[in-house]
């Protein structure tokens, strides 16, 4: 069957894909059994860092140039195009009714309501707002009643003439009345709807919810009307800035700031952004933010007599100042990092093949060291790096618990036996090949081969000076300086989360690259489906050899164009590819008959040829050993399963615990094929579509997490056209009971009981296996020392009005 594309608001809420990466889209708290007040603190403190200070200490005035991934699609957050820099701008401009603490719990905001409870249970749940007397739109009018009635009418699904992406809770609402006054609103359910709390944020004005074409087309550029500590200045797509300055018909504390300018500064272009000091705020990757700790510390020994040997008389001197020039303005900064609220996990797409049956699911699952991949990306960072126990509730958010007991801990034998009864056995024992351990020659299935020469003299295998892992050595990381996720984006609850601190990557080519599903191959684990492996190489440099031919017609002889850089680097893949291939035929790989069965033996030296081709043998991550176990098989065929990541230089990290997974999933007999796609097709392409075995990806936390968690874990229906609607479940795997308990939580008045059905949930999604979280991702945020109260917020709404510049 294949994934329901309807064309409703439904689907178009299955399309929102936030930022948010996410890519990844991050931030671990230690895992916690239970959370008391005291446990709370101690994760509120980890998970936020903004170098907190009082108003009083601040300047007035003063801008603040704030880096974004990507100008806004829409500047309404009820649209599927609304994206993490909508709800930054909104959160600046418009009413929020409930904020979310440090804890992710939601606060009744006092600038807009002075309160807001549930006033009656039975016969219907009713809930009574009452608006802060003060507050008022930019134009001078009144926040009324009207303007929530007009929201809820946009919102509740009824009138297709709105297009809208969220209608959650809008449509359990029966009637929006005004009260005992115009400041008054009373929100009758007709369903009870425990996350109330989530409605009204942000809040619209009625002249923009009260007209489809204000409400479709004019809030998508425009926000002629607002009611936060700052207004809507200008949206220049074209300069890609967006400003925002004081609102002075604000009511509430003034905002210290005159301005913040938020300007589209893709990821990989922010650490140079720093040096020059042109950026006041921007999330970075750890390159970047080793760049910026490393510029605080002396210069490094003899830095200067290297820079002035290298080039004509002059040339050092004035590198050794551009130098000392950038660590200048690094020293300006400051890196804040915390825990954000969104998870990694590794999905496995239960769908068809081999991972449709749960005992395989559980076996990739128990084989996996989740303590391990925790380890490889936090405590580089210095982060508390225990593992995520829940999918629904982020570490030290209030009724946290580890539910991952419910599927096991990592267990070798156990995950054999759970392949065992699902019909996969091994032929053969186990094997550790000598020497098999950290920085020893890895496996086959590891090896970086080199590239063949060109005629520009470049020899890294796609002619950027890099190895094909993005490494100038050949040595495998044992933690990357990378830290994008490659993941998807995202604050706003339902979707992924890109690469962190940036926009995705761009591919060799927009709209003409080859195919995703003509991406290479490469196997790890256990040696033994060679003339597959073999075949597949083979059919990577067709399709690579393919795409040369286009890309060199269409340079027409031009060698300084992109089509003809192009053209070099996919003709150089390809030779890679056959060369590899050929190597597995003739039997001189690692492994293989001819090869004598020890490491190295039947292949070249590092850094001699063999024919064309120079190989660099890849090493494993520190720590790692290899144990070399038989394949396990069903019917004579291996259990090989597709491990599609993407490609883009901010997932280095993504790929350097993927390839971690791949080695553990060797130690239980499990073969994966590695498919590296580019990040522009990574999500829609295979996570969405379902073209995947195993994939990272993240999800956000959420405050909300009946609401918000429900359409990512539902189980798949069956559509009327025999297609299947998988909602946000792009593991496919679900069941009716977890539906049940999802809306049960949503409907359940009483907080400690909603919990509790909540956690009966996490632990049923658990033994369903479709999702393994891995770890809170870490965010990190580069700040002007100077500023206080902004920096890494964590689950914290960001309060703007005291963003400011000490004195």
């Amino acid at each position: 069957m294949t994934d329901h594309d309807i064309p409703s608001a439904r689907a178009a809420r299955r399309r929102r894909i936030a930022a948010l990466v996410a890519a990844g889209v991050l931030l671990p708290l230690p895992a916690l059994a239970g959370c008391g007040t005291d446990d709370r603190e101690t994760s509120a403190s980890a998970s936020q860092d903004i170098a907190p200070a009082p108003r009083d200490e601040l300047k007035d005035g003063g801008t603040v140039r704030w880096a974004i991934d990507a100008m806004p699609g829409t500047l309404n957050a009820f649209q599927a195009d609304a994206d993490a820099t909508t709800t930054r701008i909104t959160g600046a401009v418009l009413p929020s009714m409930f904020t979310v603490d440090a804890n992710g719990a939601p606060q009744r905001n006092a600038d807009y309501l002075d309160a807001a409870d549930v006033s009656a249970r039975d016969p219907k749940q009713v809930v009574t707002y009452k608006i802060n007397p003060k507050a008022r739109w930019s134009n001078g009018t009144a926040i009324t009643a009207a303007d929530f009635v007009a929201q809820w009418t946009a919102l509740r699904g009824k009138d297709n003439a709105f297009w809208t992406a969220r209608n959650a809770g809008y449509d359990r609402i029966g009637k929006v009345e005004q009260g005992a006054n115009s400041r008054e609103v009373k929100v009758t359910f007709a369903r009870p709807y425990a996350d109330w709390r989530s409605l009204f944020t942000p809040l619209y004005p009625r002249s923009v919810m009260g007209n489809a074409n204000a409400f479709n087309d004019g809030a998508r550029e425009k926000l002629q009307v607002g009611a936060g500590p700052f207004r809507l200045q200008e949206r220049d797509a074209e300069a890609g800035r967006v400003v925002l300055v004081r609102n002075p018909a604000w009511w509430g504390e003034p905002a210290k700031l005159s301005k913040i300018v938020l300007e589209s500064l893709p990821g990989d272009k922010r650490a140079a952004a720093l040096a020059a000091g042109s950026i006041d705020v921007a999330a970075v990757d750890q390159v970047a933010a080793k760049r910026v700790a490393s510029a605080r510390g002396p210069a490094a020994p003899g830095a200067s007599r290297k820079a002035g040997n290298a080039g004509p008389q002059g040339a050092g001197e004035r590198a050794a100042g551009r130098a000392a020039a950038e660590g200048s303005a690094l020293r300006g900064y400051t890196v804040h990092k915390a825990l954000e609220p969104a998870y990694t996990q590794l999905a496995l797409n239960g769908s068809s093949g081999p991972l449709a049956d749960d005992r395989v699911r559980r076996a990739v699952a128990r084989a996996i060291d989740r303590q391990a991949l925790a380890d490889t990306v936090l405590k580089p960072l210095d982060l508390p790096s225990e593992p995520l126990g829940s999918h629904l509730l982020m570490a030290g958010q209030q009724g946290y618990q580890d539910h991952s007991d419910a599927l096991g801990d990592q267990d070798t034998e156990a995950a054999q036996e759970l392949l065992a009864d699902a019909g996969w056995k091994r032929e053969g024992g186990d094997r550790q090949q000598a020497g098999e351990k950290a920085g020893a020659q890895a496996p086959d299935a590891w090896r970086d081969s080199g590239d063949y020469g060109d005629e520009d003299g470049d020899t890294s295998p796609d002619g950027d000076g890099r190895d094909d892992y993005g490494y100038e050595d050949d040595r495998w990381p044992g933690g990357s300086d990378d830290q994008g996720d490659g993941a998807y984006d995202g604050r706003n609850p339902g979707r992924p989360i890109p690469g962190h601190g940036g926009a995705p990557g761009r591919s060799d080519r927009e709209g003409a690259r080859p195919a995703a599903a003509e991406a290479p191959l490469s196997f790890t684990g256990a040696v033994g489906s060679e003339v597959q492996q073999a075949a597949l190489l083979r059919q990577s440099a067709g399709f690579y050899k393919d795409a040369a031919a286009r890309e060199k017609k269409a340079a027409d002889g031009d060698k300084e164009s992109s089509a003809y850089a192009r053209y070099k680097r996919y003709k150089k893949r390809a030779a890679r590819a056959l060369s590899a291939a050929e190597v597995i035929e003739t039997g001189q790989a690692h492994g293989l008959p001819g090869s004598g069965g020890h490491p190295g033996a039947g292949r070249p030296a590092a850094g001699r040829t063999h024919g064309a081709s120079a190989f660099r043998v890849g090493r494993l991550p520190a720590g790692d050993k290899v144990v070399r176990t038989a394949l396990v098989r069903k019917n004579g065929k291996p259990l090989t399963l597709r491990f599609v990541l993407p490609d883009g230089a901010a997932s280095e990290q993504l790929r350097t615990v993927g390839r971690r997974i791949a080695a553990m999933l060797a130690k239980i007999g499990v073969q994966t094929s590695v498919q590296r796609v580019s990040d522009a097709s990574y999500f829609q392409d295979h996570i969405a579509s379902g073209d995947y075995d195993l994939a990272l990806y993240s999800w956000p936390g959420t405050a909300y997490p009946a609401t918000d968690a429900r359409p990512i874990y539902a189980k798949p229906q069956p559509a009327p056209d025999g297609s299947l609607t998988v909602e946000q479940n792009y593991t496919r795997v679900g069941s009716d009971r977890i539906d049940q308990l999802f809306d049960q939580a949503a409907s359940e008045l009483d907080e400690d009981s909603a919990r509790t059905l909540v956690e009966q949930a996490d632990a049923r999604i658990w033994a369903a296996a479709g999702s393994i979280p891995l770890y809170q991702r870490p965010e990190l945020v580069a700040t002007k020392k100077s500023l206080a109260n902004v920096g890494a917020f964590g689950f914290a709404t960001p309060r703007f009005q005291d963003i400011g510049y000490k004195k």
